[in-house]
């Protein structure tokens, strides 16, 4: 069921319900981190072995209430993307929220992940994009017919949701917003402000190339001097906070999205006079979680009328909506739930 949730099998009723709703609340959620170690799931299927050693550089500027990250996926937007038969604006529209989510989930402390979902009543129902703190990046939209336009034609009425993920013996916290805005940028800077009441700025871009498809992510957040989220300020920092977006403002989509130009040359550009100061560079991979182990999971939490409707010619197929790769499971092998309507 390609319109459902992030893994689905052919159209049902009961697993539209259970599954199709809201990737969040699935009967077992797939999304999670994985506790296996990816060299151990040998049921994984085969996927792209990419990643971007340089893809995200933290910064800050000295003496300034400023941090940020600087991402640029490089060929890895075009392995995720490309994946997919989109339209155009829709990818775009999903590359910028995988670089997006990339740049938020490197702020991460902990084990987990940061995961970025929209739903609306467009043309784009749903959008889904998640990272790990080990930089594992997947993504996904749902499109109906051949929509164009910016994120708010897109995805319509609805709401965005910011979950950070800790792991199954931790609470999950959720930013939960309207979706207000013309772009995505724009609608994360609402998030910034009205549930996490910090300032931020966001610049995305993301564009097929003659080298593929390419989406990078500007964003920087306003901090306390001793490195905490500020909030209020002096006269001072409010005029360094408003040079530092003034500068990043004039960054242009052509710089982003350039492989030629490397981020600290460009970080450099933008911010030489300012006391930048580069960080470490982090790494972003390929990072579909799915296994035929975990599907199956989901599968046993279906009463077992659900699972013969399912079935078609003794087979069962789930098709992973991250990494557009199916999983077919012989009807007999599965056993469903007991008591469940």
């Amino acid at each position: 069921m390609r319109g459902g949730a992030p893994c689905a099998g052919r159209r049902h009723p009961a697993l539209s319900a259970r599954l199709g709703t809201d990737y969040l609340g699935a009967v077992q959620d797939v999304t999670r981190p994985s506790d296996t170690p990816d060299f151990l799931n040998h049921e994984r299927p085969p996927v792209p072995d990419m990643v971007v050693p340089r893809a995200i550089l933290p910064f800050h500027l000295e003496g300034r209430p400023v941090r940020g990250r600087l991402v640029r996926l490089g060929s890895l937007a075009d392995a995720l993307i490309g994946r997919h038969d989109l339209p155009n604006d829709v990818s775009r529209l999903l590359g910028e929220a995988l670089a997006l989510t990339a740049g938020l989930a490197a702020a991460l402390k902990f084990r987990g992940s940061f995961s970025l979902q929209a739903k609306g009543d467009g043309p784009v129902p749903m959008l889904l994009a998640d990272c790990t703190d080990a930089g594992q990046i997947r993504g996904y939209a749902r499109a109906e017919g051949m929509p164009q336009g910016e994120a708010a034609a897109l995805l319509g009425k609805g709401y965005l949701a910011f979950t950070c993920d800790q792991g199954p013996d931790m609470d999950r916290y959720q930013g939960i917003v309207a979706i207000e805005g013309e772009t995505l940028a724009d609608m994360t800077d609402s998030y910034f402000q009205t549930s996490e009441q910090l300032r931020a700025f966001v610049r995305l871009a993301c564009r097929r190339t003659p080298q593929g498809w390419r989406a990078t992510a500007l964003i920087m957040e306003r901090v306390a001097a001793g490195g905490g989220i500020d909030g209020q300020g002096d006269e001072e920092a409010d005029e360094a906070w408003h040079t530092a977006t003034t500068l990043a403002a004039t960054i242009t989509e052509a710089e982003m999205l350039d492989d030629a130009l490397a981020p600290e040359q460009l970080l450099h550009r933008l911010f030489h006079a300012e006391g930048l100061l580069v960080d470490r560079p982090r790494a972003l991979s390929y990072g579909c979680r799915c296994s035929r182990a975990r599907l199956a999971g989901v599968l046993q939490g279906f009463p077992e009328s659900d699972l013969d409707d399912m079935a078609e010619n003794g087979l069962i197929t789930m098709n992973c909506e991250f990494c557009n790769i199916a999983f077919r499971f012989d009807r007999g092998e599965v056993r469903g739930g007991a008591g469940r309507a």
